[in-house]
């Protein structure tokens, strides 16, 4: 089981405090650093403010030399492909290929009013576009133009540079509970299929539809990650679990039953549910990005468990 540390830093952080948060994932080994794609707040003030995916991403790959680094999702309303596509390849340059790019339609109106950024009514099919393009970008041989007419966006005799250090490209990560759509864009285009705080039940349902599209487009099952985020708040004893519960203005018994919340012997149990239904990655999303120890915890306490 690989674990990896997901943050949200839109509820407020710094780059300091993300550069400490890598640092320590890092050190105490897990796999990756990945952060969520936001420009505004959900509950609380959001100080000191958000700060860019793509920009913090390109920091850290200077920063750390062997975690893997990306996003939970980059939204596709924010960037246009073209740009998206040039971002990545070159932050995938800066970290000597770690860089893995997780992008999904993009759905919180209110930071796009706030942002003064458009929020299109059809945003699927832009998504669909955008993975057309970005790794169309990509695959283009070297000296060779990329064209592309689509409904929403056209490209014309684009010399697809840079290329990532990654061959062919970056993993493209995909994930949601779109019962058809979904799992037909994670069969024509993912690497990583991941299914976001959701209980075992629906992760095994979403599993068995993205398996079905992967059949339906010519490809194994083993050829896709299939892996979960969840609210991760593990503690020595109920007290220490209370404490972080409370931190993040959360209550232990909801967490117990919608994250990885408890004992590390009862998050390795709960963990190994998921892995049950096929889960091989696990994203710990860590909401105090002040509490290393809980990172400390994780590392010394649960990782060792699952191998």
């Amino acid at each position: 089981m690989d674990l990896r540390i997901f943050t949200e830093p839109q509820q407020g952080a710094t780059y300091d405090t993300l550069l400490s948060v890598a640092k320590a994932t890092e050190d105490l080994g897990f796999g990756a650093f990945f952060r969520s794609d936001h420009y505004l707040h959900m509950g609380g003030d959001g100080l000191p403010g958000p700060t860019d995916a793509w920009i913090t991403l390109a920091g850290l790959a200077r920063e750390t030399k062997r975690i893997r680094l990306g996003t939970l999702m980059t939204a596709a309303t924010f960037r246009l492909p073209g740009v998206l596509a040039i971002q990545v390849a070159q932050v995938d340059a800066m970290s000597g290929g770690r860089v893995e790019l997780g992008i999904g339609a993009g759905w919180f109106e209110k930071e796009h009013t706030a942002y003064g950024i458009p929020f299109p009514r059809e945003k699927f099919g832009r998504l669909e576009e955008q993975l057309e393009i970005v790794t169309g970008l990509w695959d283009t041989p070297v000296g060779a133009d990329f064209r592309y007419e689509g409904r929403y966006y056209s490209l014309a005799d684009s010399p697809a540079l840079p290329k990532p250090a990654q061959r062919p490209h970056p993993p493209i990560l995909v994930g949601g509970l779109g019962a058809k759509r979904t799992p037909a864009l994670a069969a024509r285009f993912a690497d990583e299929f991941n299914v976001p705080f959701s209980s075992v039940e629906t992760s095994a349902r979403q599993f068995g539809r993205v398996r079905e599209a992967l059949v339906e487009h010519g490809r194994k099952a083993e050829d896709l990650v299939l892996s979960n985020a969840l609210v991760a708040c593990v503690g020595r004893d109920d007290a220490e679990v209370s404490r972080r519960a409370a931190a993040i203005g959360r209550e232990p018994a909801e967490l117990k039953e919608n994250g990885l919340a408890g004992s590390p012997a009862e998050v390795v149990d709960r963990i190994g549910r998921f892995a049950e239904v096929g889960s091989t990655r696990i994203y710990f999303q860590i909401l105090d990005l002040h509490d290393l120890d809980h990172l400390e915890l994780i590392a010394s306490q649960v990782m060792p468990q699952l191998g």
